[in-house]
């Protein structure tokens, strides 16, 4: 059997980030994936038109179905949108003995807010403890901590803020600078994992954030370290991005399925 690996996140009805992407990354990776919805929706490459949140019971209702009956290898957490959610999200984890990759999201691509703002407390006293890695790319560090990165020498300052909220890693994403190579810092405090990749002439990036926390959980539900769990998720997530396509009016996704079709 595929190693079962579940997502907490919200629905792009477009296909390209949230619920959508974390399964077909899982598919691309060999895992199983399965999804607690957090959110419904209305989204483009243009942007998000609409978002209607479930409620806290439907989420319940989901995990437990899912967990109790089929178990899970790995969680995902991505779009949890208020802060009773975050906080319920919080509680289920807890109870859960496999690693958990928490995707702190905020905003969307095309800065839709997907977080309502008086979550962030519950997502840092409640949510980032719970995680085994957190994935915050550089405005959800602003977010979260007040810290912002202007060049790779400011990564290890906003992850030890980062981790000073709980989380055993913190992989900061540096795919938002704009010099050179798409840089990440991997560390849990004591050891330190520099991530670089080339940076791609492609502006089709929807879903990235979602697609690489997603990569990462399937290479921990298959065993791997959090160090080679992060290295493969880099590596699947730069070749997604290399073949990004247009998709619509906008900014068009990254492809989950390039390795097939290389």
């Amino acid at each position: 059997m595929p190693a079962p690996v579940l997502s907490i996140a919200g629905s792009d009805s477009g296909g390209g980030a949230g619920i959508q992407a974390d399964l077909k990354a899982m598919a691309a990776l060999g895992v199983h994936g399965m999804s607690v919805l957090t959110a419904v929706t209305a989204q483009n490459s243009l942007g998000v038109q609409g978002i209607w949140e479930l409620p806290v019971a439907a989420v319940r209702a989901q995990f437990r179905s899912v967990v109790d009956d089929i178990g899970v290898a790995a969680v995902k957490t991505g779009m949890l949108a208020s802060a009773p959610l975050v906080s319920a999200v919080a509680e289920l984890l807890a109870a859960v003995d496999a690693p958990v990759v928490v995707d702190p999201v905020g905003v969307s691509k095309h800065g839709d807010a997907l977080l309502d703002p008086a979550a962030l407390d519950a997502v840092r006293r409640e949510l980032l403890p719970a995680a085994t890695v957190a994935t915050p790319n550089l405005d959800e560090v602003a977010q979260l901590t007040g810290v912002r990165v202007e060049s790779p020498a400011d990564l290890p300052r906003a992850a030890r803020a980062v981790l000073a909220l709980g989380p055993r890693w913190v992989l900061v994403k540096g795919g938002h600078l704009t010099a050179g190579d798409a840089v990440d810092l991997l560390t849990d405090g004591a050891s330190e994992h520099w991530l670089r990749a080339p940076r791609h002439p492609n502006r089709h990036t929807h879903g990235t954030g979602c697609t690489l926390a997603s990569a990462l959980a399937a290479r921990l539900a298959l065993g791997d370290t959090v160090p080679q769990a992060a290295r493969a998720a880099k590596e699947y997530v730069t070749g997604a991005i290399a073949a990004g396509f247009t998709l619509g009016a906008g900014i068009g996704p990254v492809d989950h399925g390039w390795r097939g079709r290389g």
